[in-house]
């Protein structure tokens, strides 16, 4: 995608929105910010999706890119490190831009990286990408949350449908790298269909774990103390 595209008043809008990936939604908003948060299953191992993450250049779209070349991002896997692009040289000297930096990296199970991606990157924003993997019987599920905050001079009630999806867009695209996204269970599909009904039709849900229960104790183990081993 050609920088000019990044900055074209209104167009940022279309430039960003692209087909919506299954599973996914803008969680929350206000203000001065909002989440989205995506989700999905795959026939591969932790070990073979954390492997593919460390590779952007293989599912992160060319399209939601500075260069218009997918084969110029790469990604440090520790702490601290970059999500970077190179731009190549146009007779100047080679460029580069960071989308994000490294926060949180434990393999198998969690990437954070923070980073206010596209055209939010020149708004007074903070954005916080989570990348949850979690075991299950058929291969691994994915959710990606994105949660951004600060100032922006776009409507928030614009610019998070937008935004959700292009995480959409780059969770799939990790997916089909990956060997493509699983069909939703039965009890999936039925949790959306009641989702869309109006209230007073919703029927009490059969409570077995779905895919948000699969990957919500990564959270809770993160948010437990550390036990004191010193009694």
């Amino acid at each position: 995608m050609a920088i000019s595209r990044y900055f074209a008043g209104a167009a940022v809008i279309a430039a960003l929105a692209f087909a919506p990936a299954a599973n996914a939604k803008v969680v929350d908003q206000s203000e001065i910010g909002f989440t989205v948060a995506h989700t999905a299953q795959v026939a591969a191992t932790p070990a073979d999706v954390w492997k593919m993450l460390r590779m952007p250049q293989s599912w992160w779209s060319k399209d939601h890119s500075w260069s218009g070349d997918a084969a110029n991002f790469w990604l440090d896997q520790q702490a601290g490190g970059c999500f970077c692009e190179k731009l190549p040289d146009s007779g100047s000297g080679v460029g580069s831009v960071q989308h994000a930096r490294i926060l949180f990296s434990k393999p198998n199970q969690m990437l954070r990286l923070s980073g206010a991606f596209g055209p939010l990157q020149g708004e007074a924003l903070d954005g916080t990408l989570t990348i949850q993997i979690k075991e299950t019987p058929t291969g691994s599920a994915l959710r990606f949350d994105y949660v951004v905050g600060g100032y922006m001079r776009f409507k928030v009630a614009d610019i998070a449908p937008a935004v959700d999806k292009v995480i959409g867009e780059q969770l799939l695209g990790l997916a089909n790298a990956l060997g493509g996204a699983l069909p939703p269970t039965r009890d999936e599909k039925a949790a959306e269909e009641a989702a869309e009904k109006p209230k007073g039709e919703i029927l009490p849900a059969k409570e077995e774990p779905g895919l948000d229960a699969a990957v919500a104790d990564l959270v809770e183990d993160e948010a437990k103390p550390a036990p004191d081993e010193s009694r």
